[in-house]
């Protein structure tokens, strides 16, 4: 009886070693080797990652040292924090990233790998989807800081447009004077 007592007490405790071994395996992976497990490329996230959460449903958030943006084909802005719903070859349900097209920044809603042979990847922007080459993100960019959570370009666009409606109205003002 104490011999069966000593095997039961033994198989419980290496099975408990081995799913702790196995928690702690997975808790030593980075962010980027996250992704890349999943079929995502590691450079979708700038360096500068602080701490990252994941559970067992894919959903994730990722705090950077500070908000940031990064040069790729557009620019793209990285919050603090990033947060999202992680499946392989998709990002859904995404938080945290906005898209420069021209002067305006478009939250990123989502990001796919449809097909990775093709070397293309998609970023929802809302009311369309911007592709670009995989090849873009291989590796984690490099982030150049922004003030909290702002935006410059946006701001000065913002200031940009004030002083073309101010031209306008006194062009008008002109015209209606002669």
């Amino acid at each position: 009886m104490f011999f069966h007592l000593c095997i039961a007490l033994s198989s419980l405790l290496l099975s408990s070693f081995a799913s702790l071994t196995s928690s702690s395996t997975s808790a030593s992976l980075s962010i980027y080797e996250v992704l890349r497990s999943h079929g995502l490329p590691m450079g979708l996230l700038p360096k500068g990652v602080t701490d990252f959460i994941i559970d067992d449903n894919g959903r994730f958030e990722v705090h950077l040292d500070q908000a940031c943006n990064a040069k790729f084909e557009s620019e793209l802005h990285y919050d603090r924090n990033v947060s999202g719903s992680l499946s392989y070859g998709q990002i859904g349900e995404l938080s945290g990233i906005s898209a420069q097209e021209l002067f305006l920044w478009f939250p990123v809603k989502g990001i796919r790998v449809d097909v990775p042979s093709s070397g293309l990847i998609y970023f929802d922007v809302g009311v369309v989807f911007k592709q670009f080459s995989l090849s873009l993100f291989e590796t984690p960019p490099n982030c150049k800081a922004v003030r909290g959570d702002e935006r410059p370009e946006e701001s000065n666009f913002a200031n940009l447009s004030g002083r073309l409606q101010y031209r306008f109205d006194q062009e008008d003002l002109v015209r209606d004077v002669l």
